[in-house]
């Protein structure tokens, strides 16, 4: 069931956006709120920027939260002839930091958002910290997630995905989004609303939809090793205990793996704990988004 708090969240996203970012394929919409260190927000696939609705009020009192609809999603805007990859999602999230001159900022990405945010800003010296919240491994793709993407070569499946998407039974379902929340119920509400029936209501977005996981290309996963190893900013891991699509043992080795990452595990939530304990994830965020430069360096030099 979806509370008032949470509807005045969504509110936001039900309002034009504050400007558009033109990124050369399209443009990138995009919202700010808060004050603060800057931190850029990158959604994954199918949802778009208003997936973290529940946590920026969280976080906006100590962040000034820089938040996008990628090209293809949410308010962005963009027609059929418009290229939309993973290629050129990363050149568009290096286009948009550029765009709004920022100079010291963190970056947080949830699902593909957060394997876009790590290609993109790997080796940028203005990059505070990274934040990935349930996103892909460098072990490479889980069985759900193999799934995703076959079905993904299926003809018309972005428009089957839309259609059962809307039929609340059928979006339930472990085979669709029911794995996305340990609490099934909010699949429905704002998140239906938001996401979903524009999947259904909005031809070219449900073209977008089905552009963007037909072109998923394995070497974007290839290369998160070298990346992580490349970062050199403080990496703050929050996961779902329960994801299946990004599995908990394997996020667990990630961060053993590599130096500077911190693994924070929401209990009782999947995919989207963003969603399911807002409050609880933007706790374990804020530290790493609030932290220093100079603190971030002198934990690097530690390693």
């Amino acid at each position: 069931m979806t509370t008032p708090d949470q509807r005045a969240n969504a509110e936001l996203f039900r309002q034009a956006p504050h400007r558009y970012i033109d990124v050369g394929e399209g443009q990138v919409a995009y919202r700010k709120v808060g004050s603060g260190p800057d931190v850029l927000f990158v959604h994954g696939w199918p949802v778009s920027g208003a997936t973290f609705r529940h946590v920026l009020p969280h976080l906006e009192p100590h962040v000034t939260c820089h938040v996008i609809d990628m090209v293809g999603a949410g308010d962005s805007r963009f027609d059929r002839t418009t290229r939309i990859d993973l290629e050129q999602h990363v050149t568009s999230v290096r286009r948009v930091i550029d765009a709004l001159g920022l100079t010291d900022y963190a970056v947080v990405g949830h699902d593909s958002g957060g394997m876009l945010a790590r290609h993109a800003t790997v080796g940028d010296p203005r990059l505070r910290a990274v934040a990935l919240v349930n996103s892909e491994q460098p072990q490479g793709l889980s069985r759900l997630f193999r799934l995703f993407i076959a079905m993904s070569k299926l003809p018309a499946f972005a428009s089957i995905l839309a259609w059962a998407a809307n039929r609340p039974a059928l979006r339930r379902s472990r085979f669709l989004l029911g794995e996305c929340f340990a609490d099934r119920s909010l699949l429905d509400g704002d998140f239906a609303e938001l996401f979903l029936a524009p999947l259904r209501d909005d031809a070219n977005r449900r073209w977008a939809a089905g552009e963007l996981i037909g072109h998923f290309h394995r070497r974007f996963i290839d290369e998160l090793d070298g990346i992580h190893r490349r970062l050199g900013v403080p990496v703050q891991l929050v996961w779902g205990a329960d994801d299946p699509f990004f599995p908990l043992a394997w996020t667990r080795e990630m961060a053993e793996r590599y130096p500077l990452t911190n693994l924070h595990v929401v209990a009782g939530t999947k995919l989207f704990c963003h969603e399911e304990k807002p409050a609880e994830v933007a706790g374990a965020l804020l530290p790493a988004l609030t932290a220093s430069r100079s603190a971030a360096s002198a934990r690097a030099a530690a390693v």
